[in-house]
């Protein structure tokens, strides 16, 4: 959520800098329901320091055995008026904070404009794209002819955007988790951390999937939890309506979950293979850390996630999204972008970013100054590292031979039994 000073003081320049998103502000609601709120304040106000001063009066008159009937009258009617009141102000702050709910954060300064995907700037590539002497296949072509990922199966189960894994192939699903587990925990100096795969509303509005996004969650109605979209949502909560102290910052943590999305508007995209689903697994990286460190952080959160597809030996890039491709809570993001024959293009397998205090103000999510010894806003970060389905279609697809079996990783292979091939 932004801060509601910004709204108030500078309405104009902040209307400005979320047009760059694409993002109207409504600002004529907004300042009537400002002026609004001032008024009904005001009055509340003035009606709580004459209650005060008429109680005095009678605490007074009543020392001295004088009438004061009337005067509690008036007490009374002051305190009915001033309840009515109180309810009145209620109201406007709660409509006032659901505008304020749907805004999205500002992109910082140095994102670059652009209306949508096409306009992201490539910032680095890294690895060489694979030249085969035969027309490669996509992972949904290798998977089945090795007969180890069916889709058909998976439909008759639960429905389409699933998958179900047999053999190596599970196995080698498995052996990225822990992977990449080890690696940002021994490599990286993250904690992992475990948490629920259900949360409740207010942890979803917390990181900025609700309200704005109630259609891509999975709700479970009777008991009132959502199953999560990605492990930024717990991750980040346990930092909800807490203070951290100095020394605690910055926080590193990395979490494997599934994550569930009804891919709401996704109709027709990516309908082939495992690239879009409803049911995937991901290793995420969060980080809560000082203000003045988070931009930094964010240059080495995303060389975290580069770290893995380098292990892996797999080509990617790492572009900047463009100001009107942002994400609702972010105020920047690098997307890292691996390299897949079979579609013979890059798709993003990580987004790393900076939430600034964004996400923290909903959150309540604080650390204490040494400064000021005041607690303040923390920032927070986090991102992908990796997207594991997808990191599977990229290893597929990259180490295919023509015979149909796949190489495996050199740094996979351990976890593979010391297996070097999946046929």
């Amino acid at each position: 959520m932004l801060n509601p000073t910004l709204l108030r003081n500078q309405l104009d320049s902040t209307a400005a800098c979320l047009k760059r998103r694409g993002f109207e502000l409504d600002i004529t609601t907004l300042q009537t329901l400002e002026l609004e709120r001032k008024q009904v304040q005001v009055h509340t106000q003035s009606l709580q320091q004459a209650r005060n001063a008429h109680s005095k009066t009678i605490g007074r008159l009543k020392a001295t055995k004088e009438d004061v009937s009337s005067l509690l009258i008036e007490v009374a009617n002051i305190g009915a008026e001033l309840e009515a009141k109180k309810a009145a102000l209620a109201a406007v702050q709660s409509r006032l904070e659901a505008l304020l709910m749907e805004i999205p954060n500002l992109p910082h300064e140095s994102v670059p404009d652009g209306h949508s995907e096409g306009d992201n700037v490539v910032v680095r590539y890294w690895g060489q794209i694979p030249e085969f002497s035969f027309v490669p296949k996509d992972h949904v072509d290798l998977g089945t002819r090795l007969g180890e990922m069916d889709f058909e199966l998976s439909a008759k189960i639960a429905g389409t955007r699933f998958v179900t894994l047999f053999g190596p192939l599970a196995r080698l699903h498995r052996a990225l988790i822990d992977f990449m587990i080890d690696l940002h925990t021994r490599e990286h100096d993250y904690k992992e951390i475990y948490v629920p795969y259900l949360v409740n509303a207010e942890s979803l509005r917390g990181t900025g999937q609700l309200p704005k996004f109630g259609a891509d969650l999975f709700r479970i109605a009777e008991q009132d939890y959502y199953l999560i979209p990605t492990a930024e949502v717990p991750v980040t909560n346990i930092a909800r309506d807490r203070v951290f102290e100095a020394q605690d910052l910055p926080l590193k943590l990395v979490c494997h979950t599934p994550c569930f999305r009804s891919e709401a508007g996704a109709y027709g995209q990516d309908a082939r293979g495992m690239i879009r689903q409803h049911q995937f697994e991901k290793v995420e990286l969060v980080q809560l850390v000082r203000p003045a460190q988070s931009y930094n952080t964010l240059e080495t959160l995303t060389r975290h996630a580069e770290r893995v597809l380098q292990q892996l030996e797999l080509p990617y890039r790492v572009v900047t999204l463009c100001a009107g491709d942002l994400g609702f809570a972010s105020a920047k993001t690098y997307d890292v972008e691996v390299w897949l024959p079979g579609q013979r293009r890059y798709r993003e397998i990580s987004s790393c970013s900076n939430f600034e205090d964004f996400q923290a103000r909903r959150l309540r999510a604080r650390w204490r100054s040494p400064e000021t010894g005041k607690p303040e806003l923390l920032h927070s970060l986090n991102g992908s590292g990796l997207a594991v389905g997808r990191t599977l279609v990229a290893i597929m697809e990259n180490f295919q031979e023509k015979s149909g079996r796949i190489r495996i990783p050199e740094v996979l292979q351990p976890y593979m039994a010391g297996e070097q091939y999946v046929d």
